[in-house]
């Protein structure tokens, strides 16, 4: 439904108006002409000034003005004595002319002022229900396609125009989004791409684009800036979207709130959908290593009591026995990895942070990782005079028990893996490097999520979870992790923890407590 106005509802023709109005007048004056032997001068002038007001509701404030000169002019002509002429004998119709024209064209004023404000009041009304019908249709639509198509409507129906709509990308970079109604030219492109840094509205007219009106109107979010509307009026629509500029704003805050819904309804349906997969996977992971963990446990007591009996005879049996011992304590190994996965994941990790000499821990480690380091040769370079640590020691010798069975499965026989130690002003560096294939360049960052392996199709058994649990615990020490490549070959993994300040102790009591 268009918008409903003064001009719409009168004739084409501008001389058309004039003449419809001298029409009523000259019908005025052939109804008072036969009634004049019995009608009063003041009652035919009521006539006049009747028509006066038909030609303002009719055809506007200046035909009414014309009309109210004509009516005077005809009353003074046909029903003033001398009749058919303009000369007046009595003095006093001087007056009643003055006072007839002067009320003529104040009922012509506020005739035209009156219904004026009628047309006014309802095109808000029309407005104020179009309004109405588009915010209902963006409450229900599902997509940024609907939303758009909603919007193209109302403004093709409202106000004879068509909608173009650009949405930000990844990249905050305007993008047309749906099926829009408008090829845009390269200057309105970087008009509207001028309006979204600038939040301001502008008339696209101005810049030269085209013969057509067009404006644009940015989608100020609560947030931040939602995209840039361009409407453009037809060719054939003769009415300039300037003057329903308020209107547009609604228009435009209506499509900003759908699209602002639309996000974040869809970011809440992501995050419940992730919430709901980690409960899940959380949950699987802590029943099945609760359950696996008790027959693991006696199968790996039974393989190891197998192994040392020493009544087996033949060595393939006894190769056999303590085969199996050690895939079972591999994979009672990979079911506490799950069980410790799923306990933080969980928030059930709690840090019993001791003051620590980092070597004493580094020793523990390696000591622990033997049975993965066999054939393989260790060396450690740690700076001198590092300080103490504050650290959970046990936690932190899973990480470097973790991290090298990573080095010893990802490097081939015989090779060297290595740990480097440094303190800095603010933390303690340390990594484990080996001469293997390196990591795959794109998942250097996904190598320590949760069932994220280096290798994709490699031999190596593994289920991706111990890198996970090296970032879980440095992550709880205020650390961070990182897998790179260095430049002379193979890989390594690089954590650091703050540092802190070291209890101060002072040797030379320590010393005297000590004497017998």
């Amino acid at each position: 439904m268009n918008t409903t106005n003064t001009e719409q509802v009168k004739p084409a023709g501008p001389w058309t108006r004039y003449v419809g109005a001298a029409s009523l007048c000259v019908a005025a004056a052939l109804v008072a002409w036969p009634l004049a032997q019995w009608l009063d001068l003041a009652n035919i002038v009521m006539l006049f000034l009747l028509a006066v007001v038909f030609a303002a509701l009719l055809f506007g404030r200046r035909p009414a003005i014309v009309a109210a000169f004509l009516s005077v002019g005809l009353f003074d002509f046909f029903f003033v004595p001398p009749k058919f002429s303009f000369a007046v004998n009595d003095v006093q119709y001087v007056v009643t002319f003055a006072v007839m024209l002067l009320v003529a064209l104040l009922i012509g004023h506020l005739t035209t002022a009156l219904k004026q404000r009628a047309d006014d009041a309802q095109s808000r009304a029309a407005e104020q229900s179009g309004l109405y019908q588009l915010a209902q249709s963006l409450a229900g639509a599902l997509t940024v396609e609907r939303t758009i198509e909603a919007v193209g409507d109302y403004v093709s129906d409202q106000l004879d125009a068509r909608v173009a709509l650009l949405l930000p990308d990844a990249g905050n970079e305007l993008q047309l989004t749906g099926e829009s109604q408008l090829v845009l030219s390269s200057t309105e492109r970087i008009a509207a791409r001028a309006v979204h840094a600038s939040n301001e509205t502008m008339d696209a007219h101005e810049l030269g684009c085209d013969d057509n009106e067009r404006i644009l109107l940015p989608l100020l979010g609560a947030t931040r800036n939602r995209g840039v509307m361009i409407i453009a009026a037809n060719d054939d629509n003769h009415h300039r979207l300037a003057s329903h500029a308020a209107l547009l704003r609604a228009v435009a805050s209506l499509l900003t709130t759908a699209l602002e819904r639309l996000h974040y309804v869809e970011v809440a349906n992501r995050s419940e959908l992730e919430i709901q997969s980690e409960r899940l996977r959380s949950g699987i992971l802590a029943a099945l290593s609760h359950d696996v963990r008790t027959p693991l446990t006696a199968l790996y007591g039974l393989a190891d009591t197998l192994a040392s009996d020493p009544t087996l005879n033949t060595a393939h049996t006894h190769e056999t026995a303590v085969a199996m011992r050690d895939q079972a304590l591999q994979l009672n190994s990979m079911v506490t990895n799950l069980l410790d996965m799923a306990r933080m994941q969980a928030g059930h990790i709690t840090l019993r942070r001791e003051w620590q000499p980092l070597d004493e821990v580094v020793g523990a480690s390696i000591k622990f990782a033997a049975s993965a380091l066999k054939q393989r040769s260790v060396t450690t370079s740690l700076e001198r005079d590092l300080p103490l640590v504050n650290i959970d020691a046990v936690l932190i010798e899973r990480v470097l028990c973790n991290l090298f069975e990573n080095a010893a499965k990802y490097s081939p026989l015989a090779s060297d893996i290595h740990l480097a130690a440094r303190a800095t002003d603010a933390e303690i560096e340390i990594s484990i490097s080996n001469s293997g294939k390196g990591f795959p360049v794109d998942r250097l960052e996904r190598v320590f999520m949760l069932f994220e392996r280096g290798e994709q199709d490699g031999h190596n058994s593994g289920m991706g979870v111990g890198l996970a649990i090296c970032r879980a615990i440095v992550e709880a020490h205020g650390g961070r992790i990182r897998a790179s490549n260095p430049p002379q070959g193979g890989a390594s993994v690089t954590f650091t923890f703050p540092r802190g300040t070291p209890p101060k102790i002072d040797l030379a009591v320590d010393a005297e407590g000590s004497l017998p």
